[in-house]
Order: C-alpha cells, then structure tokens, then sequence
C-alpha cells in the first residue's frame, strides 16, 4: 500500500491523502505560476517537510534526555531560484526556543539535533538551508 493518495481536483489543485491516518492537505501552484496561492504549494511543502523534520529530531533528542522544548514555535521562509529552472534555492527556518534554562551543551546538542533530519539530508546541495535558534532564556 501506498503512504500518499493523490487526486487532481481540477483547477491547478491536489488533493493529498495520508492513507495511514487519512489527513488530508491540498496543494495549488503559487500565483507567479498559475495558482490561486489558497493552499500550500507543492515547494511550501518542500520547506514544511524540513521544519516539522527537524524539529521532531531536536524535540527527540530533547524528550531522550528530560527536556522540555514545548511551546517551540517556527518561522519558515522559503526563496526561490531566479535564473535557471524553478527550484527552490534558500529555505530559512527561525527556532524561537521556548523561555527555559537550558545548559550551553544542551543548546549545542539540540541544534546538531535539528541537522540530522532526514528532509536535511535529502535535498540536493544546491538548496542552501539556514537554522537560526533563538534561545529566549
């Protein structure tokens, strides 16, 4: 069995299913090409995957070892290439860390956490991806 069902709808939108848990998100192009920018578009996906992937890699390594990171909240930024083929170039994602009195090796740990995300790892080199940590203690 398949992880994701897909149907066109017609009109530049995608119906996405995950078969597992039957969620449902629909995508549409961004309005530079042709969509209605009312949903994700498949590369706001692209970033999505890298944010919520590296967080639940800092969010597991902080649960391993009795930390609390709830209340984490990101920012995502996405730039597209302006020369050559459509593809995203830069995907920068802020972690505002939660007011908690994290030691510095805690700090250090997490962050390196983030980078072994497997989205992290899978995009092509070209793609630049920026972690800044916001650390409000």
């Amino acid at each position: 069995m398949s992880n994701i069902s897909a149907t066109y709808l017609g009109n530049l939108q995608v119906e996405l299913v995950h078969n597992l848990s039957g969620t449902k998100i629909y995508t549409t192009p961004t309005p530079e090409h042709g969509g209605s920018g009312k949903a994700f578009s498949p590369t706001d996906l692209c970033a999505a995957a890298l944010c919520s992937c590296a967080m639940s890699m800092l969010a597991t390594y902080a649960e391993n070892h009795g930390l609390d990171v709830t209340g984490t909240t990101l920012e995502v930024s996405k730039a597209m290439t302006t020369e050559g083929p459509s593809r995203i170039g830069r995907i920068e994602i802020v972690f505002n860390m939660p007011n908690r009195e994290f030691s510095s090796k805690d700090k250090m740990v997490m962050e390196r956490a983030a980078n072994t995300c497997g989205v992290h790892h899978s995009l092509h080199p070209d793609v630049e991806q920026v972690f800044t940590f916001r650390w409000n203690d």
